[in-house]
């Protein structure tokens, strides 16, 4: 068997009259993510673990904001293309944990519907996927609201 893993960081700026998509999840918020797809930092940090740990590049290699048919696309769908990719050269997911960070909005009741949701379109467990979540104790960028940030890990193997 071989076994492999991956890392993935993202981040997204937050802005007025934007909706704020996290983990597939709308999430009310006077501020929303903003970014060429619908700036779901969750899932393009998982995308970007997945592909490392194959050694397919990275999202913006595979999905590149300079082309429009990605403009406004809803991040679950080039989650679900990634997880293609990896099937292509015979991965599967093993596990994935990823972390938020963020002062507001508070995002851990969402976390149940957020693993719900990426489970379903990666075709995994939900057990096999850990969502966290924590301020920056108000230092930095994701402290002052100005933006979010992602991190993961992942282990996919092939038989």
């Amino acid at each position: 068997m071989k076994v492999r893993v991956g890392f993935g960081f993202d981040v997204h700026q937050l802005a007025d009259g934007e909706d704020f998509i996290l983990g597939g999840v709308h999430i009310p918020h006077l501020k929303g993510t903003f970014g060429h797809s619908d700036a779901d930092v969750l899932i393009h940090t998982i995308c970007d673990a997945l592909l490392g740990a194959a050694n397919l590049r990275d999202i913006g290699f595979h999905f590149p904001p300079t082309d429009n048919k990605y403009k406004g696309i809803d991040s679950k769908i080039l989650l679900k293309d990634v997880v293609q990719l990896l099937a292509d050269k015979g991965y599967k997911i093993s596990n994935i944990d990823s972390t938020i960070a963020l002062e507001k909005p508070k995002v851990n009741p969402h976390i149940p519907a957020m693993k719900k949701v990426l489970a379903e379109c990666m075709n995994i467990d939900e057990d096999d996927l850990s969502i966290k979540a924590t301020t920056t104790e108000r230092m930095g960028f994701e402290g002052r609201e100005e933006g979010v940030s992602a991190y993961a890990t992942v282990l996919i193997y092939k038989d």
